[in-house]
């Protein structure tokens, strides 16, 4: 991850159509693949064994759809604390292979006050480096 100390929201200076700082992940790795189907329990073999992934037409294996959620997800904690997430929604549009690097990037969708301090909608979307999005979805956060 190349981003390494987490920037906080400030809602003064947020603003609709304000861009999120980006957070860089590391590149997808098989180990990584692998390691994540022991944590999620998704043993699906299209996402560790390329032969199999072959026999499905793929050009070999994929990450799991949940792992750019989860980037997502991190990056949403990332920018506010864990607690201040209300909710989270994406859809996948693309594969992630190994190898890939995914950046997890946005920007204020709306801004509205709320007991206890202010809600910010966030459009977020994780792309590779060709700058394809992969997962798009958007975020609620209260920010004090």
């Amino acid at each position: 991850m190349s981003a390494t100390r987490a920037p906080s929201l400030k809602p003064r200076d947020l603003s609709i159509g304000s861009p999120l700082p980006d957070l860089r992940k590391d590149p997808i790795t098989k180990l990584q693949l692998v390691k994540y189907a022991g944590a999620s329990g998704d043993y699906n073999l299209i996402h560790t064994d390329d032969e199999t992934a072959r026999r499905v037409g793929l050009d070999g294996v994929i990450a799991h759809g949940m792992l750019s959620m989860a980037f997502l997800g991190q990056y949403l904690c990332w920018m506010a604390s864990p607690d201040s997430v209300r909710r989270l929604t994406v859809r996948f549009t693309a594969m992630v292979r190994p190898g890939d690097v995914l950046t997890c990037r946005g920007r204020v969708k709306a801004l509205s006050e709320g007991t206890g301090g202010r809600q910010l909608t966030l459009e977020l979307w994780a792309e590779n480096q060709r700058g394809e999005q992969v997962t798009v979805g958007d975020a609620e956060v209260m920010v004090a």
